[in-house]
């Protein structure tokens, strides 16, 4: 037994087993390694491609010139590694712009440029050229109109004086375009039918004497306007006009009261004197007790009361 512990033979083959079950161990650990390590290394290293609209910048001295004609973003795509283009999208620590400092006044195309971006991105800009026009900056004091539609008010009720605050405002712009503004208009849209005092914030626009609108920067940019409308009242006497009497009769009429409150438009009730209410006696033979209801005149929103009672007597002629 001790020789055969002692040869050489068993003492080799021993050593290969051990060197195989050690290539084996060796073997199954960095195979291990490599399925669990090798995807987040790819994740890493990996590019990715992503469009974001970012604002489009101008440089340009904003006290003497006006520049219109840009858009206000532009699209640029960024390609690099994932992480580095997630990072770039969600911080946005990068501009685009134009450069017109040294540019003329007139049209003209420019390049779209970007600074702040990491230098290990790839990017592409769309558009990567814009069209502008330069010119001449000028400014504006302008009082505000108020336009609204006046048959949206109830008929009958009265319109007053509208009123805007603020009631002037600053407007900048292209001087040619500024030149061309005719009025700053508060639009205020009011509901059909509208019986009471309305006011709203609205957003003002610069129109040209066709009412055309044109392009400025007004400030502020939006008013309050206000149109008052309300009701005017008036007491006036009931005349009753009988009509359809019978030849073979002889009728008398009396009102329960013979005034009567209107309410509606100022200037018309000024003319209004009397309220003629038509009694309409067909068909009535003996004496009796009616409801009437009031016609109202055009301008007069409604009375108080809307109807009047009247008493009719009637009896034989003579004749």
């Amino acid at each position: 037994m001790k020789d055969f512990w002692n040869n050489r033979w068993f003492i080799k083959v021993v050593s290969l087993l051990f060197a195989i079950l050690l290539v084996i161990y060796i073997d199954s650990t960095q195979t291990g390694f490599v399925t669990q390590g090798e995807p987040r290394k790819t994740r890493e290293t990996a590019n990715e491609t992503q469009t974001i609209s970012v604002p489009l910048q101008v440089s340009i001295d904003t006290d003497k010139y006006y520049v219109v004609g840009y858009p206000e973003k532009v699209k640029i795509t960024l390609e690099g590694s994932n992480a580095l283009v997630t990072s770039t999208v969600n911080t946005q620590s990068f501009r685009a712009y134009i450069d017109l400092t040294h540019r003329k006044i007139g049209k003209q195309t420019v390049k779209v440029q970007v600074t702040g971006l990491n230098s290990q991105l790839s990017y592409t800009i769309n558009p990567a050229t814009v069209n502008v026009d330069i010119e001449q900056r000028k400014s504006r004091t302008m009082p505000v109109q108020i336009e609204y539609n006046k048959n949206a008010v109830a008929n009958g009720y009265n319109i007053g004086k509208p009123t805007v605050d603020p009631q002037k405002v600053e407007v900048t712009g292209a001087k040619g375009e500024v030149n061309q503004i005719d009025q700053i208009v508060a639009k205020l849209p009011l509901p059909n039918g509208i019986n009471h005092t309305y006011e709203r914030q609205v957003i003002l626009v610069a129109e040209d004497n066709k009412g055309r609108q044109l392009n400025a920067v007004i400030t502020p940019s939006t008013a309050t306007a206000k149109l008052p409308v309300s009701l005017s009242k008036k007491t006036v006497k009931l005349n009753l006009r009988p009509k359809n009497e019978k030849n073979n009769k002889v009728y008398s009429v009396t009102a329960k009261r013979d005034q009567v409150t209107l309410y509606g438009q100022k200037s018309v009730l000024a003319k209004i004197n009397q309220l003629n209410v038509d009694v309409d006696l067909k068909g009535i033979d003996s004496s009796t007790v009616r409801n009437y209801s009031l016609v109202l005149p055009k301008g007069v929103a409604r009375a108080d009361p809307a109807e009047v009672q009247i008493s009719i007597k009637v009896k034989n002629s003579s004749n």
